[in-house]
Formats: structure tokens, sequence, C-alpha cells
């Protein structure tokens, strides 16, 4: 079987269909979360995710959903005044609201709809979906270099004598979840994740690979592709939504 394993997509809808397009017959796919924000279609990619039943690990942007989304849900469901600006809202949350037909934006204030009581069990299913979402995997699969495969959304390594750890459990969630660092071959594993952007091409090394090639940073060169990186291959395949795609 072959093992794709794809980057941060933030709502980059068509980048994925594309890309998955490309990845070798009956793979099995894999993410490293951050499905949503930023991009303009992120309940269209939750929705796809979740109906082909895509492996998918935690990302922050999940954990932001999960804990703003849900108060926001909460202040809709007891008519209290929204929220205007959090950490989520920030960094694309707004963007992920819109994609679900929720909300408005006049003169940059959250304006929900009407009816927004009758349609909103769609976000609330996807909340509940993200919160048993693990936060990596191990793959069955070894790397050609015989490590254990773990797929995580930030780098593992540094942690991941912790994370069997219930005294440091906190420690090795935040830096799973949050930390920006390249880790040192410390660790007998071969760890695949996302959550930083890389200029111009993915980031390979014999201990890892960062697949993040920021797809919803469209205006920024070298940024701009969702990149997946092919396990058994060693391939890493790259598109965007108007099917521009390259196999390096």
């Amino acid at each position: 079987m072959n093992h794709c394993i794809i980057g941060d997509v933030h709502g980059e809808y068509k980048a994925l269909l594309n890309l998955i397009s490309m990845t070798p017959l009956n793979s099995k796919i894999i993410l490293v979360g951050d499905l949503i924000d930023r991009g303009e279609e992120s309940a269209r990619v939750v929705q796809f995710v979740r109906q082909h039943s895509l492996a998918c690990v935690r990302g922050n942007h999940e954990v932001m959903m999960i804990e703003h989304g849900g108060k926001f849900v909460s202040d809709i469901e007891n008519d209290r005044e929204i929220e205007q600006n959090n950490m989520w809202l920030t960094h694309g949350g707004k963007e992920t609201l819109l994609s679900y037909g929720l909300i408005s934006i006049v003169d940059d204030k959250i304006i929900p709809h009407k009816f927004i009581k009758d349609f909103i069990f769609q976000f609330k299913e996807d909340i509940e979906w993200m919160k048993q979402l693990p936060l990596y995997l191990e793959l069955e699969a070894e790397h050609a270099s015989g490590r254990l495969v773990v797929v995580s959304h930030s780098a593992i390594a540094p942690v991941w004598r912790l994370r069997e750890s219930e005294e440091k459990r906190e420690n090795f969630e935040n830096t799973v979840l949050w930390a920006k660092m390249k880790p040192i071959d410390s660790e007998p594993i071969f760890n695949i994740f996302g959550h930083t952007p890389q200029r111009y091409k993915v980031d390979i090394h014999p201990h890892y690979v960062n697949i993040d090639t920021g797809a919803y940073n469209k205006s920024e060169k070298g940024l701009g592709l969702l990149s997946a990186y092919c396990l058994e291959s060693d391939r890493v395949l790259s598109a965007n939504e108007f099917s521009y795609a390259k196999a390096m």
C-alpha cells in the first residue's frame, strides 16, 4: 500500500482534490491537520475528509475551532452577543464561519445569519468530530531506514519520550500542536509533519519531512502549493487550485 501524507490544507478544497488526483491508485491518504481556516472552503474540506474517512491528526487550528467555535455555538444557542475578536477569528476563523454559511461580514463586523439556529448543526457535528482526532499516528509502514513512521501536526521528536507521561501531557500536547522547530535526530522515528510553511519546496531529511508548503498563502513568493509526501516512493507531489502540479 502507498501512504501519501498531505500538508496543511487550510480550506484549499480545490487544491486538495487536485493533489489527491495525482496520488497512486488506492493510496492511503493521511492529513497532518489544519484542514480549516484562512482559505475559503474549510467546510467543504472537512466534509470531504469525513465522507471519505481519511486519516487525519489534530492541528492547532482544529483546537482553536473546538474552543472558540464551541463558544460561538453556545452564544448563538443562548442568544448571547458573539465575540468579535479572539485568537481563532484573527487567524482564519472568520473565513471558516463564512464557509459554513453562518455569518456575513458587514463593516468588518461578524453578523450571524437570521436563521442560524436552524443550520448550525453541521458546524457542531464537525467540532465533535475534531475532538476525536488523534494527536499523532504511528504507521504500520516503515521508512526505508527501518524507523517507525509517525505523523503529527508539528514536530513530535522533541517530546516523543513524553507521549505516555500523564504528568507531562500538557507539555507534550502543546509542543505537538504549536511548536515551530526543526527536530534533531534524537529518536528512532521518521516524523512527517507540517505547521511551519516551507518556501519553494518540502523540507526532507533522513529523520523527518516538513510537508507544509503554505497552500493558503498564494501571494507570497515560494508558497501557495499544497504538497504530499509519498512514503514508499520517497516522492513529493504538489498542486494548487488551478490544477498546476509537479512531482519531485
